[in-house]
C-alpha cells in the first residue's frame, strides 16, 4: 500500500512539474532576420547623420583657420597702430612735462595708456584720424575674436554629435550580432544561407538589368551609368570608392564622373539641383528617403533605383516605391 501510495504521489508530482515548466520557444528565424535588417538600417540613418557632421566640422574648420588669419593680421594692425600713438602720447606728455611719459615710454603695452581720458584727449586733438583708425582696428580685432571663438565651440559640439552618431550607429550594428546569436548555430547557419541566396538573386538581377541600360550622354545618364558599374560592391560607411560605398558616397562620386560636385551627405545633396516631381523622374535623378533625411538612391527609369543600402547589403537595383522600408519618400532633385 505505501508502495503504490508513493508510486501515485511520484506520477503526480513529475505531472505537475511538465504542466508549471517555462515553455520556452526558439526564436523564429524570419523574425529575428526582420530585426536584424531594422538594427542595420538604423546603423546607415546614424551613418548618414555622421557624414552630415563630418561636413559641418569641415566647413567650421575651414572658416575657423581663416578666421585665425585675420585675427592674426588685425592683432599686428591693432599693435601696429597701438605704437603709433603710444609715440604721439609720449611727445605729447614730454611736451608738457607729465611725469607719465617716462612710465609710457618703458611699458611693454603702451595701448593700455590709451584708455586714459586725458592721453586719448591729446592724441584726439592732433591726431584724430589716427585715433579713429585705431578705434576701428581695435574694433574689428574684438569682433573677430567673438567669432573664433564661437567657431571654435560650433566645432567642439558638432564632433561631440559626431561621436555620438557614429557610437549610436555601431551600437545598432553590434545589437544586430546579438540577435544573430541569439539563435542556435543550425538556425543561424540556416537563415545565413538563406539570406546570401536572396542576396546572390537581388545581385544577378541587378547586374542584368544594369547590362540593359543604354543612355544618352546627360549628366544624369553619365552618373547613373557609374553608379550601375559599382554592382555588387558592399556597403560600407563613409566609403566612396572604388569597390566599397555607402548611400552618399555612391551619388556623389557617381555625380563627379559626371562633371557635378555634390557633398558626401544625403541631407545635404537633396539641395542641390532642382525639384522634381515623383511623375516627371528621369534616370539619374536623386531620390530622397527618411525624415530627417537619411538616404539617398538614384532614378534609373522603369520605376527601378539603384543604391547602396545598409550594411550588410550591397549596391543594387531594386524597385523605386513611396516608401523604403520604413523611410517615406521626401523628394527627388535634378542635376
Amino acid at each position: 500500500m505505501d508502495l503504490f501510495k508513493r508510486l501515485i504521489t511520484s506520477v503526480l508530482i513529475v505531472s505537475f512539474t511538465v504542466q508549471q515548466a517555462p515553455t520556452w520557444a526558439a526564436p523564429i528565424s524570419s523574425d529575428v532576420q526582420r530585426k536584424v535588417n531594422q538594427l542595420r538600417t538604423l546603423a546607415a540613418e546614424k551613418f548618414e547623420a555622421a557624414n552630415e557632421a563630418t561636413l559641418r566640422i569641415t566647413q567650421l574648420e575651414k572658416e575657423s583657420k581663416g578666421l585665425s588669419a585675420r585675427e592674426a593680421l588685425l592683432k599686428v594692425e591693432l599693435d601696429a597702430a597701438g605704437k603709433f600713438l603710444s609715440r604721439i602720447a609720449i611727445e605729447s606728455y614730454q611736451g608738457t612735462g607729465f611725469g607719465q611719459s617716462m612710465e609710457l615710454l618703458f611699458s611693454d603695452d603702451p595701448t593700455q595708456y590709451l584708455s586714459d581720458a586725458a592721453t586719448l584727449e591729446i592724441i584726439g586733438t592732433r591726431n584724430a584720424k589716427a585715433l579713429r583708425d585705431f578705434k576701428v582696428t581695435q574694433q574689428r580685432y574684438q569682433a573677430s575674436q567673438l567669432v573664433l571663438e564661437d567657431r571654435t565651440a560650433r566645432v567642439i559640439a558638432e564632433k561631440a554629435r559626431l561621436n555620438k552618431e557614429v557610437k549610436s550607429a555601431k551600437n545598432a550594428l553590434a545589437q544586430a550580432t546579438k540577435v544573430l546569436n541569439s539563435l542556435k548555430k543550425e538556425e543561424r547557419e540556416k537563415l545565413l544561407r538563406r539570406e546570401a541566396g536572396k542576396e546572390e538573386k537581388i545581385l544577378k538581377n541587378s547586374k542584368r538589368i544594369a547590362q540593359s541600360y543604354k543612355g544618352d550622354n546627360s549628366r544624369g545618364s553619365i552618373a547613373l551609368k557609374y553608379a550601375l558599374g559599382q554592382i555588387g560592391d558592399i556597403y560600407v560607411w563613409a566609403a566612396a570608392g572604388p569597390t566599397r560605398w555607402d548611400c552618399s558616397g555612391l551619388t556623389m562620386r557617381a555625380f563627379q564622373k559626371a562633371g557635378v560636385s555634390l557633398p558626401h551627405s544625403s541631407r545635404v545633396q537633396i539641395n542641390y539641383g532642382k525639384s522634381v516631381s515623383s511623375s516627371s523622374l528621369k534616370p539619374g535623378d536623386l531620390l530622397f528617403f527618411g525624415r530627417p533625411i537619411s538616404h539617398v538612391s538614384m532614378y534609373m527609369g522603369g520605376g527601378k533605383m539603384v543604391q547602396a543600402p545598409r550594411p550588410g547589403k550591397k549596391v543594387e537595383v531594386i524597385r523605386f516605391t513611396k516608401m523604403f522600408g520604413k523611410k517615406p519618400f521626401v523628394g527627388a532633385r535634378r542635376l
